[in-house]
């Protein structure tokens, strides 16, 4: 317990100095350089690019499996309702207030606790590779992505955010698409011309009513949405070409690259991706850290929420104190007793399989 206290307190008191210092996404640098302070002033040999800060266990066997633990220090900017100062990490009743507390700055904390914990120890069954990451709020390509090449092998992951401690084994991925219909300009008031606007409503029909064949345990089916739409000048002409957006939440039954397909396959419009960078993620409920945290009395649930885990290719849980209903809310704030039960239940769980 002493030891539980002792990494407790730490974890608070490195999360009201992140909390101090703005870290808007793409403004990581200070954050980033308190991070790499704080492990350097542990004896823990740091690496760097850009924003984002990585280690290894001392031990380090490169004949064994890694498990990546991940979380963000990047944050939102405050919304207009803020009527605290949110840099200011002040205790009141138990809770921590500051922008990015709950979100994902109690995640962290507790993640590098862990990652303490585990360091010294030669015996393990597995290497850790502690990975603090930047622009997580705005999946950007310079956070966990640009490093993802220098981390190395990893078995899996573990992605800290705030869940609660219940066990998200499943991640929504997301697809933007930008459709163009085509038609033909014409007169209104005369028989020529192809109106655009029709086609479009073609496709859109489909896109509302089409059922993919294969279907998430977790999710059910994948979710489209035609969300933007915009077509024609003036009353009196014919609209050549009608643009609309189409939001798709994408299930872990499918690959991005697969859906997108099957849209093309069966609408007459152009279909371009802004990215297919989010992919949807999975872990395997009978996998022994799902199986660790059941164990636990955690819960499984599918995530609709995107996260750094739509980044990655390895098998990955999302789970870690606070609650995602408070986050990029007015007053942010985390729970002192979710810090102590995250750093208490991860180390638990990680325990039963190390």
């Amino acid at each position: 317990m002493t030891d539980l206290n002792a990494r407790y307190a730490e974890a608070v008191s490195l999360l009201q100095q992140l909390i101090s210092i703005p870290s808007f996404s793409r403004e990581e640098g200070k954050t980033a350089d308190l991070l790499e302070r704080f492990l350097k002033d542990k004896g823990i040999e740091t690496h760097r690019k850009m924003n984002n800060i990585w280690a290894w266990n001392r031990y380090f066997d490169p004949a064994k499996p890694t498990i990546l633990l991940n979380s963000h220090h990047d944050t939102v900017k405050p919304n207009s309702g803020y009527t605290r100062d949110p840099f200011e990490a002040k205790i009141e009743d138990g809770k921590l207030y500051g922008l990015g507390s709950n979100d994902a700055g109690g995640c962290l904390v507790s993640l590098i606790q862990v990652f303490l914990h585990f360091y010294d120890r030669d015996d393990l069954k597995y290497n850790f590779c502690l990975a603090t990451t930047a622009e997580e709020e705005i999946s950007g390509v310079n956070g966990l992505e640009s490093i993802i090449p220098d981390l190395g092998k990893l078995d899996f992951g573990i992605v800290g955010e705030p869940t609660l401690m219940q066990l998200a084994i499943a991640e929504k991925g997301l697809m933007v698409l930008d459709c163009v219909a085509h038609g033909k300009s014409g007169h209104a008031a005369r028989e020529e011309g192809i109106n655009a606007i029709y086609k479009a409503m073609e496709d859109i029909e489909w896109f509302r009513a089409y059922r993919f064949p294969k279907e998430s345990e977790v999710f059910g089916p994948i979710k489209m949405s035609v969300t933007i739409i915009n077509a024609g000048s003036q009353h009196n002409v014919v609209p050549a070409t009608c643009t609309f957006t189409v939001d798709v939440r994408v299930t872990d039954a499918y690959r991005n690259e697969e859906v997108l397909q099957i849209i093309r396959e069966h609408v007459s419009s152009d279909v371009k991706p802004r990215s297919i960078r989010l992919k949807p993620s999975k872990i395997e409920k009978d996998h022994p850290i799902v199986q660790a945290g059941i164990a636990l009395g955690r819960t499984t649930y599918g995530s609709p929420t995107t996260s750094d885990q739509s980044l990655l290719d390895i098998q990955s849980l999302k789970v870690g104190p606070g609650d995602s209903a408070r986050s990029h809310t007015a007053d942010e704030f985390i729970y002192l007793d979710e810090i102590r039960e995250g750093i208490d239940l991860y180390i638990q769980m990680l325990e039963k399989i190390v």
